[in-house]
């Protein structure tokens, strides 16, 4: 067996340069109305994605934007009153500041 490598050994990967052009994904669909939502109001009731904007899977969305970069926070609220009646850990979602870190966020450190 031989140990030379394939490729150019000495250079990394383009997918490791995070200095060029890191822009926020392209978000579509149901993901885009909520982070729209969160955007314009700071902060929103799991209760009135689903009930008034018609979002039945309000944390499944707050997960895909969660997968694709987007610092939401989520609260949950021991008792809500919502369309008049009580209702009990009811989830507050937000925007984190930034919004759409910089690589490495997580890490303590940016590029």
């Amino acid at each position: 067996m031989t140990d030379k490598k394939k490729g150019r050994p000495n250079e990394g990967s383009p997918k490791d340069d995070f200095s060029r052009d890191h822009r926020p994904p392209a978000v579509t669909g149901q993901c885009a109305e909520v982070l729209e939502l969160l955007r314009s109001e700071g902060a929103v009731l799991s209760f009135r994605l689903t009930a008034e904007l018609a979002i039945p899977e309000a944390a499944a969305r707050v997960h895909d934007l969660r997968g694709m970069g987007f610092n939401i926070i989520t609260t949950i609220l021991p008792e809500v009153e919502f369309r008049g009646r009580i209702r009990r850990n009811v989830a507050l979602y937000s925007l984190g500041v930034p919004s759409w870190p910089a690589p490495g966020w997580q890490e303590g450190g940016a590029a």
